[in-house]
C-alpha cells in the first residue's frame, strides 16, 4: 500500500478518519521502496528516529486533534518499524534536526531521555547522516516546516490540514534546493552529540 495524493481517493483523509495505523502503514511501505531519504524536521524528532514511547506521545496529540479512532499500539508499531530499513542493501538516510527538536517534551521527562539517548546512538548508524542545525545557527534559507523527500521523485508534508504528497519535479526541485542550503548550518558528529548530550543533561 502506498500514500496517496491529496486529490486521489482513498486520500489522506479517509486513511485518517481510520486512525494513526494506516497512515503509519503506509510511511512503512514508502521507506522500505526507498533508496534515499532527506528529511528536515525542525521541532520533533524525525519518525525514523523515534522510540516507542516519544511516537505514542506524539499519536497521542494526533489523535486527540482530529478526534479519530484510537489505535495508537498499531500505529506507534508500524512507525518505530520504519528503523529497521536504516542502514539496510545500501540504503541511505540524510536528516537534519532543529535544535528545538530535543527541546519540544512529548510524553514527560522520562521519554524525552530515552528519546535522546536513541539519537545518541542514531549518530553511529551504518547508512545514516544525522545533523543538528543550533538554534543560534545563521541560516541560509527561510527554516519553514518539515518535509521528507523520498528518492528524489516524491515530497511528503505534514501539517494540521493533513499530509500533502508532492510529485511535481519542479517543486521537488524547491525542497531539494531548501535541504541543501539548510545543511550548511547543520553540524555533525561530535559537534551534534555535544547537543544532544547537553539537551539530555537539562531534561
Amino acid at each position: 500500500m502506498t500514500i496517496p495524493p491529496l486529490d486521489a481517493a482513498p486520500g489522506w483523509d479517509d486513511l485518517l478518519r481510520a486512525g494513526t495505523g494506516p497512515v503509519q502503514q503506509s510511511f512503512l511501505e514508502l521507506v522500505r521502496t526507498t533508496r534515499e531519504y532527506v528529511g528536515y524536521s525542525p521541532e520533533l524528532v524525525s519518525g525514523l528516529l523515534q522510540t516507542p514511547e516519544y511516537a505514542a506521545a506524539v499519536l497521542r496529540l494526533v489523535v486527540d486533534f482530529y478526534g479519530i479512532p484510537d489505535d495508537i499500539e498499531a500505529g506507534v508499531a508500524a512507525r518505530t518499524a520504519r528503523a529497521q530499513y536504516i542502514g539496510q542493501e545500501g540504503r541511505s538516510f540524510h536528516i537534519l534536526l532543529g535544535e528545538q527538536a530535543l527541546y519540544t517534551e512529548f510524553g514527560g521527562p522520562e521519554v524525552m531521555r530515552g528519546q535522546l539517548r536513541r539519537l545518541l546512538e542514531a549518530t553511529d548508524l551504518r547508512g545514516m547522516s544525522l545533523g543538528i542545525i543550533p538554534a543560534r545557527a545563521r541560516l541560509l534559507v527561510h527554516p519553514g516546516g518539515g518535509f521528507s523527500i523520498f528518492d528524489d521523485s516524491r515530497v511528503e508534508v505534514e501539517g494540521y490540514r493533513g499530509a500533502e504528497t508532492i510529485t511535481n519535479q519542479d517543486r521537488i526541485a524547491l525542497f531539494r534546493k531548501a535541504f541543501g542550503l539548510l545543511q550548511p548550518s547543520a553540524v555533525y558528529g561530535q559537534a551534534s552529540r555535544d547537543l544532544i548530550a547537553s539537551a539530555l543533561a537539562a531534561t
